[in-house]
């Protein structure tokens, strides 16, 4: 668990609601704290919106009057950091849970809620399955056993499989099992060729195609001898997608969709799916929240993958900016917009902006100042380094030799425009001249524009490579044998 909010922040997302009475009584043994807490799932949070004082032999009773979503909820102990564990909240408004200190499954028992009472039963049932299996695999391992036990585990896949089925049956609703399956993951068909593309843009229909698949559940499992679809059930109800906001398992299909299948995508492939994900959640104000918020500081400032930066611009751009996110204050839209201005200057495929700085003589006259896009060279490295700075000591270094073993090259495709990030301008120029840096060396404050700002250096070392139309096609800090690779690879991919 990463955050838990306060009482009152949370009460206030609940206040328009319709309230209602409520009695939710735990029992559980062992446990004697002075008070417990129930906590709603958002994203990665727990949000504590109610709590009960200890009545005697571990005895908790959460009452009132006040609107309850529909969705999955925890309950948390005194200190507001553990939580004992998780319970569902449906359409009961009264009911009583006992269980053991951790409530476990198989000890939990309830009267007055028909989701909870199926939900640790099928949980219950599963970790008894799971414990089976892994007995099961240690009895294979023995070659007397092994013909035996895969019989065994054959039997019990197919008995839970069935299981499985019979609980997730349209004519048997459960918010629980809505949950489990509408956050189950597509299934490829044996006929598609790129089934990674196939997964990745399908991944969401069992969320925004819900009343299609409800109604495709009932005509394929509950047609009558005619064929004719029957009516759905009396006690039918179809999922309302709002409640999974607040559930772990969306939360958990978010995280392994934009961090699992897209982490090694680019920025314009994660961007695509992010606009196509937008636009099937369409005018849901509280989906759209979810999703920003999950994703947007996920992506600013980003150092993990090559072209997150764009991604986060791209956010602020077309949703922040553009007036489409109005649960944000404007102090935070502002501080979007400053940022914005900052970083899409130097993000890959920006024109990289022209410097004009002063070498290692210092001159105060522009006219014998050196620019960083005037070179005969295909590319240009732009080497922000700090002489103080051990990793850029190592860097430089490395950089260096790279260099130097290219000066006899019939075509060395780059130059190295170094900057040396250091107010101290004799240290600067004693490391330059200590080292022997043959590349192009400026620095101090002699200069046409703050580079920091026109490229987002904050810190050493920073590497910004040019190409012919001085564009940025890097941002990140290669090693050095990495370089005439990744421009081999850039040339590859843009022959044309």
């Amino acid at each position: 668990m990463k955050h838990i909010v306060t009482i009152a922040f949370a009460l206030l997302l609940f206040a328009s609601a319709q309230s209602q009475s409520y009695s939710f009584t735990f029992r559980l043994e062992g446990v004697e704290d002075s008070v417990l807490y129930i906590g709603r799932h958002y994203r990665d949070q727990l949000q504590l919106v109610d709590s009960a004082q200890h009545t005697g032999k571990g005895e908790y009773r959460f009452k009132g009057r006040r609107s309850w979503d529909r969705g999955l909820y925890a309950l948390v102990n005194q200190n507001k950091k553990g939580k004992i564990g998780d319970f569902a909240i449906d359409d009961s408004r009264t009911f009583t849970l006992t269980a053991d200190a951790k409530m476990t499954p198989a000890s939990v028992k309830v009267k007055g809620s028909k989701v909870n009472s199926q939900m640790f039963t099928y949980m219950s049932i599963l970790q008894a399955a799971q414990k089976e299996q892994r007995a099961l695999q240690e009895r294979k391992k023995d070659p007397i056993q092994k013909a035996a036990a895969e019989a065994e585990e054959k039997a019990l896949n197919e008995r839970m499989v069935a299981f499985q089925q019979e609980a997730m049956h349209p004519q048997n609703p459960n918010v629980f099992f809505e949950w489990v399956e509408l956050c189950d993951n597509p299934d490829v068909p044996d006929s598609v060729k790129d089934k990674p593309r196939y997964f990745r843009t399908h991944y969401w229909d069992m969320l925004f195609d819900v009343d299609k698949l409800n109604v495709d559940k009932l005509t394929s499992s509950n047609n009558n001898a005619s064929g004719v679809p029957s009516a759905r059930p009396a006690t039918y109800q179809p999922i309302n997608l709002s409640t999974l906001l607040y559930s772990p398992q969306l939360f958990n299909k978010m995280n392994y969709f934009f961090f699992g299948l897209l982490y090694h995508a680019d920025a314009d492939t994660i961007i695509l799916e992010l606009d196509r994900l937008m636009d099937r959640i369409g005018d849901d104000t509280a989906m759209q929240r979810y999703v920003i918020q999950f994703i947007e500081p996920r992506y600013f400032r980003s150092t993990k993958n090559i072209g997150w930066d764009a991604v986060w611009c791209h956010i602020a751009s077309e949703y922040i900016l553009k007036g489409r996110c109005p649960w944000m204050r404007e102090s935070e839209i502002y501080l979007a917009r400053q940022n914005y201005s900052r970083i899409s200057q130097s993000i890959i495929g920006a024109h990289g902006q022209e410097l004009w700085m002063a070498d290692t003589n210092q001159s105060p006259d522009p006219d014998d100042w050196v620019s960083s896009h005037r070179f005969p060279t295909r590319y240009v490295i732009l080497w922000f380094w700090d002489p103080d700075c051990h990793h850029c000591q190592e860097q430089s270094e490395e950089l260096k030799e790279l260099y130097d073993s290219l000066q006899t090259a019939p075509d060395r495709r780059f130059e190295v425009y170094a900057v040396g990030y250091e107010s101290d301008v004799a240290k600067w120029k004693r490391y330059v001249r200590e080292h022997d840096f043959r590349w192009v060396n400026v620095g101090g404050t002699n200069v046409n524009l703050d580079y920091q700002e026109a490229y987002n250096v904050h810190g050493a070392p920073t590497m910004i490579i040019l190409n012919e139309r001085r564009d940025i096609i890097m941002n990140k800090v290669l090693p050095a044998k990495s370089i005439l690779p990744f421009l081999d690879s850039y040339e590859s991919r843009n022959k044309k």
